[in-house]
């Protein structure tokens, strides 16, 4: 299956990670209403089953059953004994897209890209990049200019860790920088775990933000979070009204020979009906995915 290319513009409003080491969980997986997996050989996986577990998800990617869910791998990192194995096992599978932990710079993504290049099964593999470091977020800019990156997973738990930040608001700086990074160049955003996962008005509070920041999504760590991550991140009803309301009055106006219209005392010029056409464009992508 291709992967996902730049400017995609499917939803990712929730994007569940999963263990490779639980092929249970890969099962359930491929009937939760999930709109992008991220398989961990990373954290999730401890020392002692991180070879076969990537053999279990090399298998498993192989056999397919996902359906429209975007497939992600987050392998470890190049520094460690375990990422090039990763990597060399996982290529077999030719996986949508690899998502590298603990990025700092461009360079990082270039090497991962020059694997990549070197195999065939791997020629349409997009690169993300988790966003997780203090020199990471600094570069945020460069490591989203590089050709081959599709988008950013925002590493919350270890950025906090490496920042000694107490709470979400000490980070809003990084989460930004990494949001116009992404938006300067094309990519997919996606906000990092909320990690009470038994909380459910905690995790819908920061799921608004992170919508209201501008994210495309919130990563996840238990499937009882995803209908509260797909309702948040999707257009509601007042709003999908007031995008064709806009839309109809810009254009009655254009007919007219004006260059702007008003709906509910509200100046609407194009930049506005470029908005409300991405919002209907979501809604349709949304009932198309859900639809499959």
């Amino acid at each position: 299956m291709a992967c996902p290319m730049m400017h995609d513009t499917r939803p990712y409003r929730s994007v569940l990670y999963i263990p490779a080491s639980r092929a249970r969980a890969m099962e359930k997986a491929k009937g939760l209403p999930v709109d992008a997996i991220i398989f961990d050989l990373e954290d999730a996986v401890i020392v002692d089953e991180k070879a076969p577990a990537r053999d279990l998800l090399r298998d498993r990617l192989a056999e397919g059953g996902f359906g429209p869910r975007v497939q992600i791998v987050r392998i470890n990192g190049f520094d460690t004994e375990w990422g090039r194995d990763d990597l060399d096992t996982i290529a077999a599978a030719s996986p949508q897209a690899i998502l590298l932990p603990k990025v700092n710079g461009p360079a990082d993504i270039e090497a991962l890209a020059a694997l990549l290049d070197q195999r065939p099964e791997t020629a349409d593999t997009r690169i993300w990049a988790m966003m997780e470091t203090p020199l990471g977020v600094l570069n945020a800019a460069r490591i989203a200019a590089v050709p081959r990156v599709a988008g950013f997973v925002l590493g919350t738990n270890d950025l906090a860790k490496d920042l000694n930040a107490r709470s979400r608001e000490a980070m809003v700086t990084s989460l930004q920088l990494c949001l116009l990074a992404a938006r300067a160049h094309g990519l997919i955003c996606i906000d990092g775990v909320y990690n009470a996962f038994k909380d459910e008005d905690g995790l819908a509070a920061e799921c608004r933000q992170g919508r209201d920041f501008g994210f495309d999504g919130k990563t996840l760590i238990h499937p009882a979070q995803i209908a509260t991550a797909n309702a948040i991140f999707a257009p509601s009803d007042a709003e999908l009204d007031l995008a064709r309301r806009q839309i109809d009055a810009f254009d009655s106006a254009t007919a007219r020979g004006e260059g702007v219209a008003v709906v509910d005392g509200k100046i609407v010029e194009n930049l506005h009906v470029e908005t409300a056409r991405a919002t209907l464009a979501k809604a349709d992508a949304i009932a198309a995915l859900e639809a499959a």
